[in-house]
């Protein structure tokens, strides 16, 4: 069984992957440098609950929201945050 920690990571993931960011685009949107992003991405650092509301800010969705799965938080994310590239269609992404 995965840790809650190693599940936001995916769930991290797969926004990104839904909205076409990288990992600087949201570290723009969180106020943090790309470093930060990608060592939160690797379990090398943690994201914290602060981080957890700038997350919910910068892809629309509410904070319970982004700690129900991967898929769930997609599946929540606002049609204007997705990228044109889906089509409407979602990927599952499983841990």
């Amino acid at each position: 069984m995965s840790s809650t920690a190693a599940y936001l990571r995916l769930t991290v993931t797969a926004l990104m992957y839904a909205t076409g960011e990288r990992q600087a685009d949201v570290a723009a949107g969180l106020g943090i440098t790309q470093g930060q992003v990608s060592r939160k991405q690797s379990g090398s650092a943690f994201w914290s609950l602060d981080d957890l509301d700038r997350l919910s800010a910068h892809y629309g969705i509410p904070v319970p929201d982004l700690v129900c799965g991967a898929d769930h938080a997609v599946r929540r994310l606002p049609a204007a945050r997705r990228a044109a590239q889906l089509g409407g269609t979602q990927t599952t992404i499983t841990p």
